[in-house]
């Protein structure tokens, strides 16, 4: 029977910015193996609210126990998963994705977002989370519901490839910012390394595609996920499908070559999985493919393509 797995949000469960195949790994898990990972916001102290008794002592604890790396993001110190080998993918049944916090922040930074060079009145702000209302509240008064997701999850990076920043998304997932990503989503990440190496960080509380200032309302999340080794699929990219769609992910500096490659990655997945030519497939996506900007302020820029499942 699968067993279900905690990690903490403790300084000796984290890892603040780096992503790294040599990290040691905090648990060791079996393929079908539930873990449930609680998760701080991005950033630290100035992060902060200027009421330093909402920090919660989690948070708090990272930030001055953590040395950090060439990124922003706390991650949870990666989860091995026997049986999974480099050239496998690893499935990840998004179960839950729920606020702890009260608060949240949004800001506005230097040299970052997709209007940096108009915006230099850096600010940041604070909202209220209800969680019990699933909502938060802008300073201006405004409410707005809350849908919330992890912005970072993936797999470890090829060893090869060194420390990686857990800033910019690539082949192993990681800061894809993708609002798609949330419970009831499956995702798909190819494997670089013996026992795949999950993590997951970076909770979101609201964000709309293209994340433009550079953040969302990042907040803590506390989220599950169903870790299964897949030996029967075969990815270069990460993937993702709902009970009802097809999601495909290009992730590129130019964000016309991370649009080439959410198509390029749909026509794959559409004919893998259907008798259709690849000329069809194509046409296909034309017809009932929705291609969004999922983010445009990682380094790396996102596109995703939606695809209704039906129609296959």
């Amino acid at each position: 029977m699968p067993a279900h797995h905690e990690i903490p949000a403790t300084p000796e469960a984290l890892i603040w910015g780096s992503l790294d195949a040599t990290t040691p790994p905090v648990l060791t898990v079996d393929s079908g193996d539930v873990v449930t990972i609680t998760a701080v916001p991005a950033g630290g102290t100035p992060a902060f609210p200027p009421d330093a008794t909402l920090v919660p002592e989690a948070y708090r604890a990272a930030v001055e126990g953590l040395k950090q790396g060439p990124g922003a993001h706390f991650v949870n110190r990666p989860v091995h998963v026997r049986g999974a080998s480099r050239g496998d993918v690893l499935q990840v049944d998004i179960l839950s994705a729920e606020p702890w916090m009260d608060w949240g922040f949004v800001s506005i930074m230097p040299l970052l977002g997709t209007l940096p060079e108009e915006f230099t009145d850096y600010e940041t702000i604070h909202p209220r989370i209800d969680r019990e209302r699933g909502t938060c509240r802008l300073p201006w008064g405004m409410e707005l519901s809350l849908d919330p997701f992890f912005g970072v999850i993936g797999v470890a990076p090829p060893p090869e490839w060194g420390c990686c920043s857990t800033n910019v998304p690539r082949a192993f997932g990681g800061n894809m910012d993708n609002k798609e990503l949330k419970p009831g989503t499956t995702l798909y990440l190819p494997v670089f390394n013996e026992g795949a190496l999950f993590y997951a960080g970076d909770g979101h509380g609201v964000q709309g595609d293209g994340e433009v200032c550079i953040t969302a309302l990042e907040t803590g999340l506390k989220g599950s996920f169903r870790l299964t080794v897949r030996k029967d699929l075969s990815l270069a990219m990460p993937f993702a499908e709902t009970a009802t769609h097809l999601l495909s992910i290009g992730l590129d500096e130019d964000l016309d070559d991370a649009a080439k490659q959410a198509v390029r990655e749909m026509v794959r997945e559409i004919c893998a999985r259907t008798n259709l030519s690849r000329n069809q497939a194509y046409m296909l996506c034309s017809l009932i493919g929705d291609l969004r900007v999922t983010q445009t302020v990682d380094g790396n820029k996102g596109v995703h393509m939606l695809l209704a499942k039906r129609y296959l």
